[in-house]
């Protein structure tokens, strides 16, 4: 037996944070909690230059209190932090670049910041790790991205330090389970303090400190969509989703993405889809968070089954009421899981349906811009085909067999393929054209130091394109060439779509591989407001029988 295992330390890290713990000891209190005004010396105790640190910041809750408490620590002792969070959405997040407590960042979405990175990146007051998916990212918390301290956010603590996430439990658990099994710091702000927890997300003794802020945490409603605001024009294209692709393919598991073409799609399901037969036949099971669009289809008895990525301010008691739809807790809540979410929608979706600022000739698309590192979240591990599926469904399976060209790579074995679908207009915010030669992710590439330009979707996973000209039919394509001449048929009066031969089209369509809003039989003159089930945010209200409270922004009587 080698006498070296009496010699090497096996417990190096419970050890340096038992450490750091005792430093930070004076500060805890009973039930682990810590008073706000204690908050930057705590953090000053537990975190060590060079540590990797999770601020919980996803595209709703944030952990802001502990962000910008972070900001204050003494940057002569605490430097050089290696962040790893899923999104950066607020200036505090920035800022400690910006004060050099900071220096590398590993993240999934930029949202209002991704100006700023870029900026930072161009300045080298920034070095970017990977601009990764939320999934990507959450796996390797597990592998080599482990965070060393983590902040987070929770509705509610009991006195013994139990946690309650409730409505929007989102990234907590992955966050917390990752650093507390590997012998980490987590460290909660919380909006109260109460006796007893409606239910516990995260038990006590995975948590090392409890705070509650001064103010609530913030959260942004960012999936509500006003149907006052949609146009006609996306009324049209989710006229052209549902007749051209929904039907076609019946396809039942889907993810929306958050724009106005996929909350006209909802507010047409009792309309429209119905008018198409399609109830019972499409859209029964959605991997989305309570769009309150859904509203009317889900009391239409459309939907069968939606599991959310977290939730939505305003919609708590409607989901609670709806348990038969929703995963909703013990205690009547919304049990959302941005990983378990994020999971279903890469493994488990027949289809995901969103928009893009611009889609290249070869039908790549991105949103990102030369200046901008916005990040992708959850949309290309939807937006792809998971080529570990091994279950069948009737649309993954038929749209397999339209692919002209499967046997030259797997030979007869039978497979299928994910809808994966873009639906824009030509032309997008600003008149710019979605359709170009180039992405500006090779712009973006180049100017932040990016080994690869942040493409969202890559062209070999898009199956559809969908504008006001028709559809794109990708996946029926042979070749390379044939997949371009259908992307500049539907591209209008973009430099790409000029580019189309009126003969090539006319093959196209006669081949099935582009249908015009005619040849699919789709009206244009009914694509007005008529066709929505809701009109305004009033109209969701009364649909959900009074239980959707949208936030004061929103309302307008």
């Amino acid at each position: 037996m080698s006498t070296n295992s009496t010699e090497k330390k096996w417990d190096r890290r419970s050890a340096d944070t038992a450490e750091r713990l005792e430093a930070a000891s004076r500060y805890i209190g009973p039930g682990k909690q810590f008073k706000p005004e204690d908050t930057v010396a705590l953090l000053e105790a537990v975190i060590r230059a060079g540590d990797r640190v999770n601020i919980e910041g996803n595209n709703q809750k944030q952990a802001d209190f502990l962000a910008e408490c972070l900001n204050k620590v003494d940057k002569s002792r605490i430097h050089d932090l290696h962040m790893v969070q899923s999104a950066v959405p607020l200036p505090v997040h920035l800022d400690l670049f910006e004060n050099g407590i900071a220096k590398k960042l590993d993240f999934a979405f930029g949202g209002p910041q991704a100006g700023r990175v870029a900026k930072f990146i161009s300045e080298g007051k920034l070095e970017l790790g990977a601009i990764h998916t939320y999934l990507e990212l959450f796996g390797r918390y597990f592998l080599d991205l482990t965070p060393k301290v983590s902040l987070i956010c929770a509705y509610k603590a009991d006195r013994q330090g139990n946690l309650y996430t409730g409505f929007n439990t989102e990234d907590t658990p992955t966050i917390v389970e990752a650093t507390k099994f590997r012998q980490g710091i987590v460290i909660a702000q919380v909006n109260e303090i109460v006796d007893k927890l409606p239910r516990v997300d995260i038990p006590a003794d995975w948590i090392d400190g409890v705070v509650q802020s001064p103010k609530p945490f913030f959260i942004e409603p960012l999936f509500t969509r006003d149907p006052a605001l949609v146009t006609e024009s996306q009324i049209l294209l989710a006229m052209l989703c549902l007749k051209g692709i929904y039907a076609e393919y019946e396809v039942k598991r889907i993810n929306h993405g958050i724009g106005f073409l996929t909350s006209a799609i909802e507010l047409l399901l009792p309309t429209y889809g119905e008018e198409l037969g399609l109830k019972g036949k499409a859209c029964t099971h959605m991997i989305l968070n309570p769009h309150p669009t859904m509203i009317p289809a889900i009391e239409s008895g459309w939907v069968d089954t939606i599991h959310c990525f977290g939730g939505e301010l305003g919609m708590e008691k409607y989901v609670a009421a709806r348990p038969d739809v929703f995963f909703t807790g013990p205690d009547g809540t919304l049990r959302s899981n941005r990983a378990y979410a994020q999971t279903a929608g890469h493994y488990a979706l027949d289809m995901f349906i969103g928009g893009t600022l611009q889609i290249d000739k070869f039908g790549n698309s991105s949103t990102a811009t030369a200046s901008r590192v916005a990040g992708f979240g959850g949309a290309p591990n939807m937006g792809c085909d998971a080529k570990g599926r091994r279950h069948a469904t009737d649309s993954w399976l038929k749209v397999g067999k339209e692919m002209p060209t499967l046997d030259r790579q797997i030979g007869n074995m039978p497979r299928g393929k994910r809808l994966v679908v873009q639906g824009v207009e030509t032309f997008g915010e600003g008149r710019a054209p979605v359709f170009v030669e180039q992405l500006d992710a090779w712009k973006l590439a180049e100017n932040a130091n990016l080994d690869l330009p942040p493409v969202m979707i890559y062209g070999d996973d898009l199956t559809h394109i969908v504008t006001e000209e028709g559809i794109a039919y990708l996946n029926r394509c042979a070749d390379i060439e044939a997949r371009m001449a259908a992307i500049r048929a539907v591209a209008g009066y973009t430099e790409i779509g000029l580019k189309a031969n009126p003969d090539e089209t006319r093959q196209l369509r006669e081949a099935g591989i582009v249908k015009t809003p005619e040849d699919l039989g789709v009206d244009r003159s009914r694509a007005n407001r008529s066709l929505l089930a809701a009109r305004n945010i009033r109209d969701l209200v009364s649909w959900s029988g009074g239980l959707y409270n949208p936030p004061a922004r929103f309302r307008n009587w």
